[in-house]
């Protein structure tokens, strides 16, 4: 895993916004998978429905993610990533990489996705702000991907998937001259129901051990894993009837699984991600990074990204001094998801370089506080903010580099 060792390097945490051939493909691939009703919410029914694997959509995938990647390297960031360009979101994709499961459509049809519970803290003190935005639901095209329960045995089914995936940026990165690349994964511990397997702790192993396939295949194809798990930080919106020191005994039980189904993978080859979860929003009921980072320090990655950008936790680097990173990198935010305002590069930069001066500058690299697509189809960051928003990182890196190695 690269340092910062002569300049600030940039990075982003996964998910961009995709072309729209294929998020329209990956639409239809998942209508015609999966049954009617899954993927609903697209704007025009005359799409193609590729079938997954075919060569028309994997063609089309291959020059996509040529062209992100591109477009990062443009850009000023340095290790890229595909975009997660040919996955319905950020753990819809693992409806076509696991088995084991059924896919259960609520009557009705699948829910178009929200921006948050309407039971969770920030919703109930902000009833006609989110009020607001169901009503005008950025996720209304997103791609919906039907709930599913454990029915059978789980295995790991992705093999050819994640090797195209893999196929496809590091061809990208050779294209593009792009010195490092990663790949995000969905965690290691299941959302969706069990009816298989007799304990949750079995359910939890098996889940971890198919998980591990993909693991294994992105690290050693000398990619970086990224391990996505939102729900570290972002479940304390939803769960008001805890405090934080239960909230806390919950994310140190979650992130023994986690170190779990990381063993004997090298530390230095993985990053950990997660965020707040909700994108636009007041965000009063955020934790503050210093109520969790010292166990997000615990686990077996190398790097920690999470949000820092936005104006809820802009501040936070000055508990970073007094973090134990034991050789640990930091990846905070240096740009936001959670607002359409393009940040000025010269605002990045101060941020890069408090953090830079409270840590030591080889000791982090920037990102984004969270993906700008991690539901394909979600509208909040339309596809010119988000690269203005990713150019304004690179250029900030470079007035950082400036000031910290003059």
């Amino acid at each position: 895993m690269k340092r910062s060792s002569d300049r600030i390097r940039t990075t982003h945490t996964g998910s961009l916004p995709r072309p729209d051939v294929i998020l329209e493909a990956v639409r239809a691939q998942m209508e015609a998978e999966y049954g009617e009703g899954e993927g609903k919410g697209g704007t025009d029914s005359q799409q193609p429905l590729w079938a997954q694997g075919s060569d028309a959509f994997d063609a089309t995938l291959r020059v996509a993610v040529e062209e992100i990647v591109r477009q990062q390297v443009a850009v000023g960031i340095d290790t890229v990533g595909d975009g997660e360009c040919g996955k319905p979101s950020f753990r819809g994709y693992l409806a076509q990489r696991l088995g084991g499961y059924e896919a259960r459509i609520p009557p009705g049809g699948v829910p178009v996705p929200g921006p948050v519970s309407p039971d969770s803290r920030d919703a109930k003190l902000f009833p006609d702000y989110y009020r607001n935005a169901m009503q005008n639901n950025p996720f209304a095209n997103a791609i919906r991907v039907a709930p599913r329960v454990c029915v059978a045995p789980l295995t790991y089914t992705g093999q050819a998937k994640v090797q195209r995936d893999i196929a496809n940026l590091k061809d990208a990165m050779a294209a593009c001259g792009a010195d490092e690349g990663f790949m995000p994964s969905a965690g290691p511990i299941p959302v969706d129901g069990n009816e298989h397997y007799g304990s949750e702790a079995d359910y939890i192993e098996a889940f971890g051990n198919a998980m591990r396939e993909e693991y294994r295949a992105i690290i050693d194809a000398g990619l970086l894993l990224q391990i996505d798990d939102p729900r570290m930080v972002s479940s304390w919106d939803a769960r008001g009837n805890i405090d934080l020191a239960q909230y806390r005994s919950w994310m140190q039980q979650r992130i023994e699984v986690i170190n779990h189904a990381l063993r004997d993978l090298p530390q230095d080859r993985i990053r950990f991600h997660t965020c707040y979860g909700v994108n636009f929003g007041p965000r009063i009921t955020d934790l503050q990074l210093e109520q969790v980072l010292d166990l997000l320090l615990t686990i077996k990655a190398g790097a920690i990204s999470f949000e820092a950008a936005n104006p809820r936790h802009d501040h936070e680097w000055r508990i970073a001094a007094s973090a134990k990173l034991d050789g640990k990198i930091l990846i905070p935010g240096g740009i936001t998801h959670s607002n359409v305002t393009v940040e000025h590069p010269e605002v990045v930069a101060d941020r890069m370089e408090r953090w830079a001066n409270a840590v030591g500058r080889e000791n982090v690299l920037f990102g984004n506080d969270c993906g700008f697509a991690s539901t394909a189809g979600n509208a909040e960051i339309p596809p010119s903010v988000a690269w203005a928003k990713l150019a304004a990182l690179g250029d900030g890196a470079k007035l950082a580099t400036l000031r910290l190695w003059k």
